[in-house]
């Protein structure tokens, strides 16, 4: 009896110390660790054309990855704050190529943004022209996608072919034509001398010039058109250089403004004129969005991120389409949520501001979708502005006497 009372002893405590096992190992391994949930991903597309390499030499020759590097970056910008809220970003990038001769057809921006769609994507920046920027916004009308012109600045686009699902991003033409005005206004350079391309585009520029010189009380003194030719892609003239000094001969003004969008003559007028006389415009002094030489309100330190990611500098349409990029990121932030229907509205709140390394936060205007933003005046190798200028005062924002102001605006919204 007393052997099988030791046996049974000793068989409790090998079952107790059994049981306490798991308790002990616990206790050694700690409390039990929360599983961190997975960070939701937003997905943002572009649709652009790489613009092929110069056959010649070409100081300003725009570089292939334009506009794709600036959209790189700012993904690199939204993962890094997405990261406080468990966000994380990816670029779905489309580069549209043109067809060679017996090649079939490229393909179309639509294609190209239902193949976005098709893949979840519902954020879309465009660095196209206005008419196909306008044909990808009616083929996804209704899919709850949000579209960023990143490009286009035809006015028109804000005004009787506005888009409710479409926000700009690039400046207009008449914001950037009222930003050169109002300089000149400033600098009391009131006669101006218009010398317009044959292009349509230098036409809409032209147009836009006049509606700003009106606006801030300059005077058209004289306008003729270009027809002279592509000299300045040409390095210039010398029977056609005389020919282009008597064009300037026998004018009264204070200076010239050239309506060249492709760049074919602008580069050309500067000491060319019979008087000596400065050149402003979309060659000379030009109002932009973005330059190299901007290193003020934290842009020096944007310039230096850019050149390490892209080995070049930072250029007006990668400027343009970082910041469409970073409008979804920041929306995303500010408001802690990563569903589409959201972050559209948070985007087209006029409270939604949006930090953009020139001084004020920026921000859509609710009756065109255009983004506010100062504009820089610059040379090739200088800031010399930006606009808008001190005095230049506004009942909502100052950032409003450039472009299309509420009581003038043609566009009329309608959400699909």
């Amino acid at each position: 009896m007393a052997q099988f009372r030791k046996a049974t002893l000793a068989s409790l405590g090998l079952l107790a110390g059994l049981a306490a096992a798991p308790a002990a190992l616990a206790q050694a391994a700690g409390p039990p660790q929360a599983v961190a949930p997975q960070a939701s991903e937003i997905r943002i597309g572009l649709i652009y054309r790489p613009v092929p390499a110069p056959s010649s030499y070409d100081a300003q020759a725009a570089p292939e990855d334009e506009g794709l590097a600036g959209a790189k970056l700012a993904i690199q910008d939204n993962t890094t704050t997405g990261r406080f809220v468990r966000q994380s970003y990816a670029l779905d990038a489309v580069a549209l190529g043109t067809a060679a001769p017996g090649e079939p057809p490229p393909q179309s921006p639509v294609d190209a943004a239902r193949g976005l769609v098709d893949k979840g994507l519902r954020f879309i920046v465009l660095a196209l022209p206005a008419d196909e920027v306008l044909a990808v916004a009616d083929a996804l009308k209704g899919s709850g996608v949000t579209l960023f012109n990143a490009a286009a600045s035809d006015d028109r686009l804000r005004g009787t072919d506005c888009r409710a699902d479409v926000f700009h991003v690039a400046p207009s033409r008449a914001m950037q034509t009222d930003a050169l005005a109002q300089f000149l206004a400033f600098m009391r350079w009131r006669k101006l001398f218009l010398i317009t391309g044959p292009q349509d585009g230098d036409k809409l520029w032209a147009e836009a010039m006049k509606r700003s010189a009106k606006k801030f009380g300059l005077q058209i003194s004289a306008e003729r058109p270009w027809t002279f030719g592509p000299l300045a892609r040409a390095r210039g003239d010398t029977p056609t250089r005389a020919e282009a000094l008597v064009f300037t001969r026998g004018l009264d003004y204070d200076v010239a403004v050239v309506a060249d969008e492709a760049g074919d003559f602008g580069d050309y007028v500067p000491f060319h004129t019979v008087d000596p006389r400065p050149v402003v415009g979309t060659q000379g002094l030009v109002p932009t969005t973005w330059h190299p030489t901007l290193e003020v309100w934290g842009a020096a330190q944007a310039q230096n991120r850019f050149r390490r990611l892209a080995g070049r500098l930072m250029r007006p349409l990668d400027y343009q389409v970082w910041a469409a990029v970073r409008a979804v990121g920041e929306a995303a932030f500010q408001k802690k949520t990563t569903d589409p229907a959201a972050l559209a509205s948070a985007i087209a709140d006029p409270g939604f501001t949006l930090p953009g390394y020139k001084g004020v936060a920026l921000s859509f205007r609710p009756w065109d979708h255009q983004l506010r933003q100062p504009m820089l005046l610059v040379q090739p190798q200088a800031l010399v502005a930006v606009a808008p200028e001190q005095g230049y005062l506004h009942q909502r924002t100052p950032l409003d006497t450039l472009g299309v102001d509420l009581p003038e605006t043609q566009c009329k919204l309608t959400k699909s």
